[in-house]
């Protein structure tokens, strides 16, 4: 009021974003739920402090068990409440995950297996998405491209020889979920494009995960070209890509970082893997760490700051940090 009474520009907004994979999966419907309630799992225990620590307004999380109800989701709020992080507003459509296609996708001569699913998993909603956030979520004018069927995108590498006759007819893109769910702010509306892409190795020569890894990523291209800047947007999720090194095509991660319409914040951390500054992950062994979570903001917006913060007793995926300077 001061500002506007002197005739001085008002401070900018800062807005905190955070995307995290934070291992809330389990191996059967409602174990995650129970483990919630009980509070005495020391996995979960550590995810929810490393949330606590980010303090983001905007929280994207990228695999967390869905239910009908959003049980297991109100669980892990409260807890989150517990630890004076308030998220009143959430957005988590049931995602492909888990969805039988009814056909035999895998080609074993056994259907309805994880593998047979829209998107693996051993139940409906294993592994999916969910948006919290402490601004509203404009629920009504949110977007949900996850039934977009695989073969429809331009340039598709979807397996047609390999797959099942009929199949191609039904078989969705996303493995998890695309969304673009506008998040109010004093700004106006933040567009969130949201996704969890499937990891591009555990198949066989057919390289079906790593087409369709990249393709997941493609698919953003293809909607950043049609959706154009009418509307500030943050592209941030799981891309299970790294664009140096690592399993899958690469060259796909690159080109969405190379598009001008976009910024890399490039986040890094004190205590991130020794020569790896820009590492989100660390799954030891061969692999070691990768770069495989992002947030990345439209051109034109403000970067203040970004980071990760890591705690391998949560997850091995650091959750990934993005400060905003909104008008």
């Amino acid at each position: 009021m001061i500002a506007v009474f002197l005739g001085l520009p008002a401070a900018a907004e800062t807005l905190r974003l955070a995307t995290f994979s934070p291992g809330l999966s389990r191996p059967g419907p409602g174990l995650v739920l129970a483990a919630l309630q009980k509070g005495n799992d020391p996995q979960i225990t550590a995810a929810i402090a490393l949330i606590a620590e980010a303090k983001a307004d905007v929280l994207l999380l990228t695999d967390l068990d869905w239910d009908y109800r959003a049980e297991a989701l109100g669980a892990l709020q409260r807890r989150l409440a517990g630890q004076g992080l308030d998220y009143p507003f959430a957005h988590a459509p049931q995602p492909n995950t888990g969805n039988d296609t009814g056909f035999d996708i895998d080609g074993n001569g056994r259907f309805s297996e994880p593998r047979d699913a829209q998107g693996y998993g051993q139940f409906t909603g294993q592994h999916g998405l969910a948006l919290l956030s402490k601004r509203p979520i404009l629920t009504d004018q949110a977007r949900d491209f996850s039934a977009f069927l695989w073969a429809d995108l331009p340039g598709s590498q979807l397996p047609q020889a390999d797959l099942p006759e009929g199949a191609g007819a039904v078989q969705r893109l996303a493995s998890t979920a695309f969304w673009d769910v506008p998040v109010q702010t004093g700004a106006g509306a933040l567009h969130i494009w949201a996704y969890a892409a499937t990891t591009p190795v555990f198949d066989g020569p057919e390289d079906r995960n790593g087409r369709r890894n990249a393709d997941e990523t493609a698919f953003w291209r293809h909607y950043l070209a049609r959706a154009g800047s009418s509307a500030p947007f943050v592209l941030m999720g799981l891309a299970n890509l790294d664009p140096d090194r690592g399993e899958g095509q690469r060259a796909a991660m690159r080109k969405l970082l190379a598009d001008p319409r976009l910024q890399d914040p490039r986040p890094t951390a004190t205590d991130a893997p020794a020569g790896h500054p820009l590492a989100t992950a660390d799954f030891g062994g061969t692999v070691g760490p990768l770069r495989v979570d992002y947030i990345l903001p439209a051109a034109g917006l403000k970067v203040q700051a970004a980071g990760t913060l890591g705690d391998p007793r949560a997850s091995k995926h650091r959750l990934v940090w993005v400060d905003l300077a909104l008008p």
